[in-house]
């Protein structure tokens, strides 16, 4: 059992909860809880070592001898310390290290989110989870968005993080994935054309701009239209999480 605060294990994952530039060099990042383990074990994600504590639930403990069984690097750790190098108030009691990867972007997708400069991590993840029930292909990241595998983020992905291509890449590497792929660029504005009357069944790519302050000069400048949702109420706009689900969703439902 581990009881040291001082375990190059436990000093790890606090080094991976606090900085994506920690995350990058490691080469790591951080999955908490029984659901999102079972997930990156079920899509046989590459598992540096799972760190848990006595008084697992019984899902929970099914999941230590699963990954026992699977040959991964299983720890026992006193449950303050493993409490301590959580981010979540109340700890299930298990985390695991997972080396930090790109699942490679399909031959010609037609169909990329892009968020563009979102900063909450609620926000970026929920996106991510969307994205993944809608059918998108690839997410591109640009400059000043989030880190995606920030511990946050991944919680609310729920799991998309390890199915769905996800990758940070600049603006002129966008341009080349959407050239090369034939997509349009569609770029979500309350200012835009409504999305009811738009043709979104073409290929493309959805641009979704940040809470504060939209989308970038960058997106704006690549953006063959601007869409944007009919809100008849007194609300002045959506946050990003739920304006890219309807506008992923009206894809889908445009597409079928």
């Amino acid at each position: 059992m581990i009881t040291s605060s001082q375990n190059p294990k436990l000093k790890l994952v606090r080094a991976l909860q606090r900085r994506s530039k920690e995350r990058r060099e490691e080469n790591a990042f951080l999955a908490e809880g029984v659901r999102l383990i079972e997930e990156a074990l079920a899509a046989e994600w590459p598992i540096r070592f799972v760190l848990y504590s006595d008084g697992l639930s019984e899902r929970g403990e099914t999941l230590v001898e699963k990954m026992r069984q699977a040959g991964h690097e299983v720890d026992n750790v006193a449950g303050d310390l493993l409490q301590a190098a959580s981010e979540t108030e109340s700890s299930q009691g298990i985390l695991a290290v997972l080396e930090l990867e790109a699942l490679p972007i399909p031959d010609r997708p037609n169909f990329i989110l892009i968020p563009d400069q979102i900063r909450d991590p609620g926000n970026l993840g929920t996106l991510i989870r969307t994205a993944a029930a809608a059918g998108v292909q690839a997410v591109l990241l640009p400059p000043d968005t989030t880190d995606a595998f920030a511990p946050k983020v991944v919680r609310a992905g729920m799991g998309a993080h390890f199915w769905l291509p996800i990758h940070t890449v600049d603006w002129d590497e966008i341009e080349q994935v959407c050239q090369g792929s034939g997509v349009q660029l569609f770029l979500a504005d309350m200012f835009g054309q409504s999305c009811w009357k738009t043709d979104l069944s073409v290929p493309l790519a959805l641009i979704v701009g940040g809470e504060a302050e939209g989308a970038s000069v960058q997106a704006r400048g690549l953006a063959n239209t601007i869409v944007s949702i009919p809100m008849p109420g007194d609300a002045e706009s959506l946050n990003a999480g739920v304006a890219g689900a309807v506008l992923m969703f009206e894809v889908l439902r445009q597409r079928n």
